[in-house]
Formats: structure tokens, C-alpha cells, sequence
């Protein structure tokens, strides 16, 4: 069973995460496969608007917390080509069909996406701030939310797709039947537009969305040193067995107090 299945209608693509066994989870198989289905994609004269989604209750759970494990190393490994859909490359729109849980690498995803539809009653998390050192401090800022809704998102709170919907994150609700049928009705206006309007427009619009500063960038890489990083895996190792974890915070007590400056 291919971890990554995809479907045409017409010039739409639709790519569906498939490990539904572990809630679409980003293992290296299925970061690989999407690295090689999105380049696929941007190279085809033939497809010009991709449709993300998964199968099963979740759209993805992020990081697959047995695979970080097994390995001894927090987060997953790189790909051994660019992903172009998420360093920001490719040039054609894609819409996120979000049919269940998007929680942490999979709140990234739908993050990327252009335009966005949810099954009513999904649930979203940044799940950053229960797994590193440092909160999603970027995501919130960049979907332009206000401060405090941005603050909730980057301490891990979760949030429902209506909520999301009321936000302005999510553009369409949907019931899970009309789902897909909802992500490919917006591709398909997306395709009445002329070519180079479309591409243009979708490029210019990624351009104006709020971007953390340098001097903020800087902050967060030493942030994330700013703490024991033994905490990094024993949040992965309460994960996995379900269970309270029992975080250090500080190998020295006494750096809770000497927070990093740029």
C-alpha cells in the first residue's frame, strides 16, 4: 500500500496521505514520498492545482513520535530532494482538505496550503510547545491572528475547525461526504482564471504574509537552547507511552533567569 496515493480530476491533483494505521503520522517513507509527489506535480503541463488531504480519521499528526524514537533524534530526517511544497517553491496553488486531526507537522502542512476546507468538528494544535523548547512563536504570526489567539496557538491549546473557520485560517466548512467534492468545486475556479493570473497572484499573495524579523528569527534559534534538552525526547517517550512526563526545564535552575537576547 503506498504511503502516498494520488488522483486526477481533469488538471486537479489530489494527494492523499495514507498511513491511516497511524493517523497519516510524518514518518521518513511518507516525508520521501510527498517530496517526490510534489515535484512531480510542479513539472506537469498537464496539472496546475494539487488538493491536499488523507485518509482515514486524521489528516496528519505531525511527527511520528515511534520513528523518533526508534531513532534517538527529535524530528524527522531531511528528504533527499527538496520538498518544494514546503520551502515555499512551487509555483501552483494547492488546497488543503483537511478531513480530521492536523495537529503539529500537520497543522505545518495545512499552514502551506492556499486555500483551505475542514470537516466540521477537526481539530488543530501546534504542538511545538509540548515537544521542543521553545512554542510555535511563528504560526500564529503569520496567519495574522490577533496577539492573544496567536499566543494560545503557540502553547499548544487546541482549536476546532469552526473556530479556525471564525479566525479566518480555514475558508470553507464542510460535512466529511462533501469534503473533497468542496476542495475540487474551489480548484475548479481556480482554473476558469488565465494562467499567468493565477500563478502570479497566488505568488504575490505569499509574499504579504507577515514574516517573523531577522533579530526575531535569531531570538528563537537560541531559545530553543534556553532549557534541558533531555526534555526534548522525554515528551516524546510520555507520548508514546501515555503517560505525565517528567520534564528537568533546566539542567542549571538558575538559567530560567538568563534569557537569551539577540
Amino acid at each position: 500500500m503506498a504511503v502516498v496515493e494520488t488522483e486526477t480530476h481533469g488538471q486537479i491533483l489530489v494527494v492523499r496521505m495514507n498511513r491511516p494505521e497511524r493517523l497519516n503520522a510524518l514518518n521518513g517513507e511518507l516525508r520521501e514520498a510527498m517530496a517526490e509527489t510534489w515535484a512531480m506535480f510542479r513539472k506537469s503541463p498537464d496539472l496546475e492545482v494539487a488538493i491536499l488531504t488523507g485518509t482515514g480519521r486524521g489528516f496528519c499528526a505531525g511527527e511520528d513520535m515511534k520513528e523518533t524514537l526508534g531513532h534517538g533524534i527529535p524530528g524527522g530526517k531531511k528528504t533527499s530532494i527538496e520538498d518544494c511544497f514546503k520551502s515555499g517553491t512551487l509555483e501552483k496553488p494547492v488546497i488543503g482538505a483537511v478531513n480530521g486531526f492536523a495537529m503539529g507537522g500537520g497543522f505545518m502542512l495545512v499552514e502551506c496550503t492556499d486555500l483551505r476546507v475542514a470537516v466540521r468538528g477537526t481539530l488543530f494544535e501546534i504542538s511545538e510547545a509540548k515537544r521542543w523548547l521553545l512554542g510555535g512563536y511563528n504560526h500564529g504570526h503569520v496567519a495574522n491572528l490577533p496577539y492573544p489567539i496567536a499566543m494560545e496557538m503557540a502553547l499548544g491549546y487546541r482549536f476546532t475547525s469552526e473556530r479556525m473557520y471564525e479566525l479566518g485560517f480555514v475558508n470553507r466548512l464542510a460535512d466529511a461526504d462533501d469534503l473533497l467534492p468542496t476542495a475540487i468545486e474551489m480548484g475548479e475556479h481556480l482554473l476558469t482564471l488565465p494562467p499567468a493570473s493565477r500563478v502570479n497572484t497566488v505568488h504575490m499573495m505569499r509574499q504579504m504574509r507577515p514574516r517573523p524579523t531577522a533579530d526575531q528569527d535569531a531570538l528563537a534559534e537560541k531559545l530553543h537552547d534556553h532549557g534541558a534538552k533531555s526534555d526534548l525526547m522525554e515528551s516524546r517517550s510520555a507520548f508514546a507511552e501515555k503517560r505525565r512526563p517528567k520534564f528537568k526545564g533546566w539542567d542549571n535552575p538558575e538559567d530560567r533567569y538568563r534569557m537569551p537576547k539577540v
